[in-house]
């Protein structure tokens, strides 16, 4: 688990970190979102003992993350995958984490073949795409088979097998019990791999509860109408106090639920043909949230 109270960081002057508070339940995937900027990599980094908090903690398991002695068994992470040295091979890499961390040298090669780069064990990093080198930084994430683990931006390189293989990764290490916690940009990634959510913005707490939940108090619910005579509903929907724009030939209808629709068109002898409730997606939801946390909008003059 992770506990963040009160958990600050400045930088003279700028505020990354504001007073932030949220948990991080073992079990489920935890999704960590913000826009650019919004202070996740800060508080990333915070949780690794890698930046001290101005004020505030933050706890893995009950404790601070620098205070236990080799830090892989307990918390992996991958925060840059960039950040490794190009002349080594991929196995030297992990095993210079595995003897700093006395985890056994057998393990190097179990988590090699686990993320798919056991032929590449031997090559060096260098030589290494994008992808490749994400797979790697998990495998050094997973190398002390950790209750904790932290993901930053995981699947930026990886094709479309390798993002299927991350999401099934995430579930099957939270199903173990872990607690797994995804810092991403991409918020229709969210949709199809977290349970959970972290929502910041300018380093503040702007939501921290499940996906669903957080899409549910986004933007309002609304209902695609079609009928023939277009005219006459939107009257109708009108004077229930229903807003309606029509779009391609139907109608979007918001402040009315679709049964009462449905009833306003039967009752006055209307036809439809089509009468469904759309919900609103995940990023849809986190636009209209954090639209007033984005650090430089579109059309900033800045």
């Amino acid at each position: 688990m992770i506990e963040a109270r009160e958990l600050t960081r400045r930088y003279g002057s700028k505020t990354a970190v504001d007073s932030l508070s949220f948990t991080v339940r073992p079990g489920v995937v935890t999704g960590f979102l913000g826009p650019n900027g919004a202070g996740k990599s800060t508080t990333l980094r915070m949780i690794l003992g890698l930046h001290t908090p101005t004020s505030g903690s933050v706890t893995v398991d009950g404790r601070r993350f620098r205070d236990r002695p080799r830090g892989l068994r307990h918390v992996g992470a991958l925060l840059d995958a960039g950040d490794v040295q190009g002349g080594r091979t991929a196995r030297a890499h992990l095993a210079v984490l595995a003897r700093g961390n006395r985890i056994p040298l057998p393990r190097v090669d179990e988590v090699l073949s686990e993320v798919g780069l056991a032929a590449a064990a031997g090559r060096r990093i260098g030589g290494f795409s994008l992808g490749m080198r994400q797979r790697l930084g998990i495998a050094g994430a997973l190398l002390g088979d950790p209750p904790v683990l932290l993901f930053d931006e995981p699947l930026n390189g990886l094709d479309p097998e390798g993002v299927k293989w991350v999401r099934g990764l995430f579930r099957r290490l939270a199903a173990e019990g872990r607690t797994v916690f995804v810092s991403s940009h991409l918020m229709s990634e969210m949709e199809h791999t977290a349970d959970e959510l972290v929502v910041i913005g300018r380093g503040a707490l702007i939501a921290a509860e499940s996906l669903t939940d957080f899409a549910a108090r986004g933007a309002r619910l609304s209902v695609t109408v079609g009928t023939p005579d277009r005219a006459l509903l939107t009257a109708l929907l009108l004077s229930a106090g229903a807003e309606v724009r029509e779009e391609s030939g139907l109608l979007t209808v918001t402040g009315l639920p679709a049964a009462r629709i449905g009833a306003l068109a039967l009752e006055h002898g209307l036809p439809l043909d089509q009468l469904t409730t759309r919900t609103a997606s995940l990023e849809e939801a986190f636009m209209e949230l954090t639209a007033d946390s984005v650090e430089y909008p579109a059309g900033d003059a800045r």
